[in-house]
């Protein structure tokens, strides 16, 4: 297993978001990142608690997190445990007076659980290995980059590349 830490969430080109993943320590010396596709929604919830801010009003994993604290139940760890023709599956460990119980859960759900409640999270060798990317395929443009791209563009536009 690999552990890692939330890099933050991205859009892809379809405009579908892509939490990123890194593991804390390098793997064979070079750094590489894990991107899973999510929803827009399980993309807000992490992107909010990444930054240790508060929705106005409770999202589905503040629920989750306060109905395990009145259970008198903690997440021990999540694990993105495998990939099966592009979808990742993943676990939630829970610990509580039930004793250990481990969950199935979509990765996203695991995520923002995970980063409500501190645990951990981890990653199969074998996921990792099958699905990283290099970091610099994972960057992320920032706006000003975008901006000049853009500005490029115009400047090398002719309006005959818009005739029929």
């Amino acid at each position: 297993m690999v552990q890692v830490r939330v890099v933050g969430v991205a859009v892809d080109v379809n405009a579908q978001p892509v939490v990123l993943l890194q593991p804390l320590t390098s793997v064979d010396g070079e750094e590489r990142f894990l991107p899973i596709w999510i929803g827009a929604q399980e993309a807000t919830s992490i992107v909010i608690a990444a930054q240790g801010a508060e929705a106005p009003r409770p999202l589905s994993h503040d629920l989750m997190k306060s109905m395990l604290d009145a259970l008198d139940a903690s997440v021990e760890q999540v694990e993105v445990t495998r990939i099966d023709a592009g979808t990742f599956y993943a676990e939630v460990t829970l610990e509580g007076p039930a004793g250990r119980q481990i969950l199935d859960a979509r990765p996203s759900d695991a995520i923002g659980l995970a980063l409500r409640t501190g645990a951990v999270i981890w990653v199969a060798d074998e996921v990792f290995e099958e699905a990283s990317i290099p970091a610099d395929a994972a960057r992320v443009e920032s706006e000003e980059e975008k901006l000049a791209e853009f500005k490029q563009f115009l400047e090398d536009v002719d309006p005959e590349d818009f005739q029929g």
